[in-house]
């Protein structure tokens, strides 16, 4: 008994299977990659001379580009006394199954043919389906700015990368131009890569510098520490005014403290204290004025920062912004291979594409990765924030931005009547 196998894969689409993936014992397995059925053909002719018994297929639409290829070629096999097994299909050379099985077929390949079709466009670049992110205009081959919203959406990122407040910026945006939106649809504009200059598909591929973006690389890089700086935050408290908001907790009954204010009647003098949120405790923890610990968090900062900043291994740091750097240089050498590998004809123009789309989205993951590690200049910056009177020369909503971007949590740690505060800065 002769068992043979045919596998049809497009690598646009998929992986190759591995020959011996069966769980039968094959004497033989014809593979066709790609647009072409040559050993389809093959299959075929062997079969002249030397008849099977028994063909393995993984579905029916492997066999044709559609139904009436694929009828054919079924035809062709039971005139031949083959035997066609699909094995992820209900079908073992049966008329009847066939008959059920031909609106499936038409199916997948109408669909396997949409998907070729996006498949391409991400090879060549080209924007998905779909209407263009607000600020932008969508060409043939790539997305074009809208002189008309795109300072809309450059205002946004620019409050957002000033004040470091999702709600804020969402209402700057509806106070200054009348755009209203949603803060979940300002979120996906934060982290949109259309906005940077890239282009998202579907399948999570990125590709690099695909058209000219609204933000440059230096914004993304910080509005991706203000958007990772803000998860750590309770929820709303991102954008709350005061600058120790959500930064604070009592050690004692491990509550979130939140900022109160109280009034007098007839007076509008007005006292801010900072008071545990859910203290199980009682009687519960007391209150504690506001700017009293905030002038100890910045009397702390200024004692403990630039200590924090000189434990981080800086040369480590470098020599892996290094090595991306490299990686990164290696593949765009690979690129810049390509053309003349296609012109003395080693690589055909379709295998070139796939492998520079390959490439050029390893080349956009090191971005990533490069951009999300800190700045290098951060030892100079905790120099001049170790400064008293840089502090008091800042508004809240300042301080507020520079508080979160070194401070992970403040914790009050209370002895009796007395209390002090410890900060876990972020690195």
């Amino acid at each position: 008994m002769k068992i043979i196998a045919y596998i049809y894969s497009n690598p646009l689409l998929e992986t190759a299977p591995e020959e011996n993936s069966w769980g039968w014992e094959i004497d033989k397995v014809y593979q066709d990659l790609g647009k072409e059925r040559s050993q389809l053909q093959k299959l075929f002719t062997d079969c002249k001379t030397e008849p099977a018994n028994y063909l393995l297929i993984r579905r029916l639409e492997e066999l044709g580009d559609n139904v009436e290829q694929v009828s054919d070629r079924l035809r062709e096999f039971e005139e031949m006394g083959i035997i066609v097994i699909s094995t992820e299909q209900p079908y073992t050379s049966d008329a009847v199954k066939l008959l059920t099985l031909l609106q499936q077929i038409q199916y997948q390949q109408r669909s396997r043919r949409i998907r070729q079709g996006h498949a391409q466009n991400r090879l060549d670049s080209a924007p998905p389906p779909g209407k263009a992110p607000y600020g932008y205009r969508k060409s043939k081959d790539k997305y074009t700015i809208d002189r008309s919203t795109s300072p809309v959406v450059k205002e946004f990122f620019e409050h957002f990368i000033l004040y470091g407040s999702l709600r804020g910026s969402v209402r700057h945006l509806a106070k200054k131009y009348g755009k209203k939106i949603s803060v979940t649809t300002g979120k996906r504009w934060l982290t949109n890569p259309v906005y940077r200059g890239d282009t998202a598909y579907q399948t999570g591929d990125i590709i690099s510098n695909t058209h000219v973006g609204i933000i440059s690389r230096e914004e993304a890089a910080q509005i991706d520490r203000l958007l990772r700086r803000n998860s750590r935050l309770p929820s709303r408290t991102a954008s709350a005014p005061r600058s120790l908001a959500g930064l604070v907790v009592c050690s004692q009954c491990q509550s979130q403290m939140i900022v109160t204010r109280v009034t007098q009647r007839h007076q509008d003098k007005e006292y801010l204290y900072l008071r545990a949120l859910d203290c199980p405790q009682t009687p519960k923890c007391r209150a504690i004025a506001y700017q009293t610990v905030l002038e100890r968090t910045i009397e702390t900062v200024c004692r403990d920062l630039p200590v924090a900043v000189a434990g981080v291994n800086f040369p480590q740091l470098d020599s892996i912004k290094d090595n991306i750097g490299r990686a990164i240089a290696r593949q765009q050498e690979i690129l810049q291979q390509l053309p003349p590998l296609i012109e003395t004809g080693v690589l055909d123009s379709e295998t070139a594409k796939l492998r520079a789309y390959k490439i050029r989205t390893e080349i956009s993951q090191l971005e990533a990765k490069l951009a999300i590690l800190p700045p290098v200049n951060l030892r100079s910056v905790a120099q001049a924030v170790s400064i008293p009177q840089f502090w008091l020369d800042l508004s809240e909503v300042e301080r507020r931005f520079y508080l979160r971007e070194f401070i992970r949590q403040i914790n009050i740690i209370r002895h009796h009547q007395e209390w002090n505060l410890e900060i876990i800065f972020i690195f």
